[in-house]
């Protein structure tokens, strides 16, 4: 079993500040996540003044294009975090949402493509992703079947490492869309990596996720839920994504330790001998006694007689007097 990527998505939770932006950097490689991604928008080249809304959230932008126009870097800054998140051992990510801005990161260098939900479908766009020869996360979010198996072909075409994420596009996710029965049938259907990107604002999904034997897990990431942006429902705090880390590192031991049930028991003889119960006399009794269950009982340690032996001592003589509460033998019995 692979160890799980685990991805701390900033997407626009920096809200324009390039310093606000660095410092997630260290938060997320602080929670002892894998990765960092951001998302790279470069407003002229994805979108129309007159886009609409998503969730009017902002009172400083008049409009969703001003709100791209803020949240733009310019690639100098672009590479600053890149450099950052080399210092501090993480992966660098950041979802493209136009092709100035595939070239942008093909320049500032990503360590994979992560292909939002909303850009399967822009086959030029994911065709000169494939053209980098990186690895590919595909968002499956708003597609249906059909869309993705076009995308996944499209990859599979250039022979290149393919990783098919199950998403919701609802912010926050209710547990009843988060699709975890997805994650199996990809890999079924697809022969390829698998992975879930959580959209709940919990831990919980991804900790489900991981026992299904997750290759990469990303979740929307906070410094505090009080936080101004569109994401801060759907994101958990850094205090939560160590959880998560933790959380998943369990897990992936867990599943790749099977236990023998029969060893492990003998590896248990001491806390047995301990815990389990022996056949005792439930009072004194003469040498020559006929043993009836009145005079049975069992009690701990488990160093003699198994209680589960307690029946087949019924109608067995003693050999010797025996006191109250002493352990049976099989010494003691003719």
């Amino acid at each position: 079993m692979s160890r799980c990527l685990i991805v701390g998505e900033v997407a626009q939770a920096h809200d324009g500040s390039l310093g606000t932006a660095h410092a997630f950097v260290d938060a997320v490689a602080a929670a002892g996540a894998d990765a960092v991604k951001f998302q790279t928008h470069i407003a002229a080249a994805e979108s129309t003044p007159s886009e609409p809304w998503r969730v009017k959230f902002s009172p400083q932008d008049a409009t969703r294009y001003a709100y791209w126009r803020r949240m733009e870097f310019t690639e100098e800054q672009w590479l600053g975090l890149k450099r950052h998140a080399d210092e501090r051992a993480l992966r660098f990510l950041s979802s493209p949402f136009s092709m100035e801005a595939v070239e942008l990161l093909a320049r500032v260098g990503v360590a994979a493509w992560k292909v939002a939900s909303g850009e399967i479908g822009n086959s030029a766009m994911l065709d000169r992703m494939a053209a980098t020869g990186l690895p590919i996360y595909l968002s499956t979010g708003m597609s249906p079947i059909a869309e993705v198996d076009r995308a996944v072909a499209l990859v599979r075409a250039r022979g290149l490492p393919l990783t098919v994420m199950q998403a919701t596009s609802a912010y926050p996710c209710p547990p009843e869309k988060v699709g975890l029965n997805l994650i199996p049938f990809y890999r079924e259907r697809y022969g390829c990596d698998v992975g879930l990107s959580d959209h709940s604002g919990t831990i919980y999904a991804g900790l489900a996720a991981a026992t299904l034997g997750l290759d990469v897990l990303e979740v929307h990431v906070t410094f505090s839920r009080q936080m101004f942006g569109p994401d801060v429902k759907a994101s958990v705090t850094f205090e939560e994504l160590r959880q998560l880390v933790e959380g998943v590192r369990f897990i992936e031991r867990a599943l790749a330790s099977p236990v023998d049930k029969d060893a492990a028991a003998a590896e248990l003889s001491p806390l047995r001998n301990m815990f389990m119960k022996s056949v005792v006399a439930r009072e004194a009794l003469p040498a020559g006694t006929v043993l009836a269950e009145r005079h049975l009982a069992a009690k701990k340690p488990g160093t003699g007689i198994p209680a589960a032996r307690l029946p087949e001592l019924v109608n067995r003589r003693l050999r010797r007097a025996v006191g109250a509460d002493a352990l049976l033998s099989e010494d003691d019995l003719e």
